[in-house]
């Protein structure tokens, strides 16, 4: 089985109707590549962004059987509508926060387990702020980590923009290779962190570590969250 997602929107309609709901980064006109800041202290909105991506889905003993190069497996997935504003998240991140718990809940593996988180994280304040307070609701206490700073977290888009119905495909592709080469991407641009940000969000270079459990987060326009597990075969 094939599964991806493909996006194509760098449209004055798309643009426009973006712009018209506040959720674009606009102080970065001069210098577009900082424009797009996950996390960080100045980020404003996010930036429209073109791309496809793909995964193969196969079962394991026959991938097995043909002796092929397993990147990772698929144990879980979660997803939750939150109900709350056409393109706002509720504040607390409660839609976020149900779906990745019932992601770790289908996938079998406990909060404390999980090595890496590929955050939703579109760089807009009041998206990354929920997400954050999502992310710490579940990931910290008994069934989690002791610290925020040992929840490894980050945002491609910081690189790459938001690919819209794309994004969720690529970022499970770069969960899946964080697990495959044992790396942690970078948020790029996230320069100025707040206190509230104190998990491991990975600024602005790739860290080598053992990632034997990835999260991948995707929400949208209207309250839809899905998360998806991948772990290391």
């Amino acid at each position: 089985m094939v599964a991806g997602g493909a996006e194509s929107c760098i449209h004055p309609l798309a643009i426009g109707s973006f712009a018209r709901c506040r959720s674009l980064a606009t102080g970065f006109n001069d210098n577009p590549d900082r424009a797009s800041r996950p996390f960080d202290r100045d980020r404003q909105g996010f930036v429209v962004a073109e791309g496809a991506a793909v995964v193969v889905l196969e079962e394991l003993e026959h991938a097995i059987s043909r002796n092929a190069h397993i990147y990772a497996e698929l144990k879980g997935y979660g997803c939750s509508a939150d109900a709350y504003h056409i393109t706002a998240p509720h504040e607390t991140g409660r839609g976020a926060f149900s779906a990745m718990k019932r992601a770790l809940k289908n996938a079998g593996v406990p909060p404390s387990k999980i090595d890496y988180i590929n955050a939703h994280g579109t760089s807009t304040p009041i998206g990354d702020a929920a997400e954050n307070l999502a992310i710490k609701s579940l990931f910290l206490g008994s069934e989690g980590k002791a610290k925020a700073s040992e929840i490894n977290v980050s945002s491609t888009k910081g690189a790459i923009g938001h690919m819209l119905g794309g994004a969720g495909a690529i970022e499970a592709a770069f969960s899946i290779l964080a697990i495959d080469q044992n790396v942690l991407p970078p948020t790029i641009n996230l320069d100025n962190v707040t206190n509230e940000f104190d998990c491991n969000y990975v600024p602005n270079n790739a860290l080598q570590r053992n990632v034997e459990v990835a999260l991948t987060n995707s929400f949208g326009f209207g309250g839809t969250n899905s998360s998806l597990c991948f772990a290391k075969y």
